[in-house]
């Protein structure tokens, strides 16, 4: 486990695989050259003001401008996305995605299907999204929106529940940060969209936080 002082990513091994995991809510996967992110919601803002809810319409762009900041760091060859990449339907936030899309047409984009991906197949087709409705198998890894409780030879690599972990400091302070979490049937990113809130994960001695602060990646221990 390396995160050298002012790093804004720490490195750990899993199954024997380097994984980095960045302060921007990502892992990259060296070795296959791939960004993998969870729970995007691209237009959950948008609903949100279609029901009347004063949502800010940045929401998105800020999301999409953390996107291009990771690809420009990372430079991947495929984007993976374990779930919940949009949010039900086609909206304006919707559309803005799209002329990101056209900013990167060499990026193989990989979608395993979450609960709230409910848009048209034609529509995933149209934006050059390859889908998975259940999992993506990647040895020594399975890619699944909603950790499963089967455990096999695959380790498993799941978003759905916005991760969150408690810092304790002084003087009964505390602080709520979205996480990585690491334990003995898979692991579990955090949202990439900041417009998400944070759940508390069920934990097992051994298991691993790594909490997200706005300058880098710690590791904590289990106290919450």
């Amino acid at each position: 486990m390396q995160n050298r002082k002012g790093e804004r990513r720490m490195t750990i091994s899993c199954r024997g695989e380097e994984l980095i995991l960045s302060k921007d809510r990502a892992v990259y996967w060296a070795s296959k050259k791939m960004l993998i992110i969870s729970d995007l919601h691209l237009g959950k803002s948008a609903t949100f003001r279609q029901a009347g809810i004063q949502v800010p319409s940045t929401v998105s762009d800020t999301d999409l401008y953390q996107l291009s900041a990771l690809i420009a760091e990372f430079l991947p060859e495929v984007l993976l996305v374990t779930g919940d990449m949009f949010h039900h339907e086609m909206n304006t936030d919707v559309d803005a995605f799209c002329v990101w899309r056209a900013a990167y047409p060499k990026l193989k984009i990989i979608l395993v299907k979450g609960n709230h991906d409910q848009i048209a197949a034609y529509n995933y087709a149209c934006m050059d999204i390859e889908i998975y409705p259940q999992e993506l198998l990647c040895w020594p890894f399975r890619f699944i929106h909603d950790l499963p409780e089967v455990k096999d030879e695959y380790y498993n690599i799941s978003g759905h529940i916005h991760p969150g972990i408690t810092i304790y400091g002084k003087s009964r302070q505390r602080l709520r940060l979205p996480c990585f979490y690491f334990g003995k049937k898979g692991a579990i990113l955090p949202a990439f969209s900041r417009f998400t809130g944070l759940s508390k994960v069920k934990t097992e001695e051994g298991d691993q936080f790594y909490a997200i602060t706005p300058s880098t990646v710690v590791a904590v221990p289990i106290t919450d």
